[in-house]
């Protein structure tokens, strides 16, 4: 099997976006890519997140926050940065040495809905879907280049 390309998901706490796009790229594609999340700075894990997660069939109860700047100082590469936050924020994720591409993929954060548990729940939920639907169109896309390079 040839190397698994490399990514990283970024957010701003890797409690929400970046560790959902994580889980499902592992889930649906771990066989294929290595994955890792980090956030710009380390949080607390979303309990919803992990429940709305949960609900996919997903367990990342598990997970532990942690800073980008981490895999930065251990000089870690990646094929693929993809930040998962706003854009402003998605601005201050550092540069990877040796990274062939990175992508912004703009989600919102859980951690600013409000409302009692289940309207929180409900937003979380539709943001779990859209990071899903996102991860498995990459994951098409990622692929079918890989299929295509192996053709003679």
């Amino acid at each position: 099997m040839a190397t698994r390309k490399r990514v990283l998901f970024v957010c701003v706490h890797n409690s929400a976006r970046s560790q959902m796009a994580e889980a499902f790229l592992k889930s649906y594609a771990g066989d294929f890519f290595e994955v890792e999340s980090g956030g710009l700075e380390a949080g607390v894990l979303n309990p919803i997140v992990v429940e709305a997660m949960k609900e996919a069939g997903i367990d990342i109860s598990g997970n532990t926050t942690k800073e980008v700047f981490l895999f930065l100082k251990q000089g870690k590469a990646f094929h693929y940065v993809i930040t998962v936050c706003d854009e402003a924020s998605a601005e201050r994720c550092p540069i990877f040495p040796g990274v062939s591409q990175r992508l912004h993929w703009g989600f919102a954060d859980p951690s600013s809905f409000t409302g009692d548990h289940e309207e929180k729940l409900s937003k979380t939920r539709e943001i779990r879907d859209l990071i899903k639907a996102k991860v498995m169109e990459f994951i098409e896309k990622e692929t079918k280049v890989a299929a295509r390079g192996t053709q003679v």
